[in-house]
């Protein structure tokens, strides 16, 4: 049996933690920092849970991780 493939997008988006549950960064990070205040750029350095109803989704794109 070949081995599956991983999406890659979804590779570069997400992680498993410890636990199983799927991670992603808050949207919002990349540019126009200089318009969002200290304190909204402190809370979006945070990483995300996935809800419960697509961890299902993203952990069949992610077969090995």
């Amino acid at each position: 049996m070949p081995k599956m493939k991983t999406n890659k997008t979804a590779a570069k988006r997400f992680r498993v933690s410890g636990k199983g549950r799927v991670r992603r960064p808050k949207a919002g990070g990349n540019h126009g920092l200089i318009n969002k205040s200290r304190k909204r750029l402190r809370r979006l350095r945070n990483n995300d849970m996935i809800s419960n109803t697509h961890e299902k989704k993203i952990k069949r794109l992610l077969p090995y991780d």
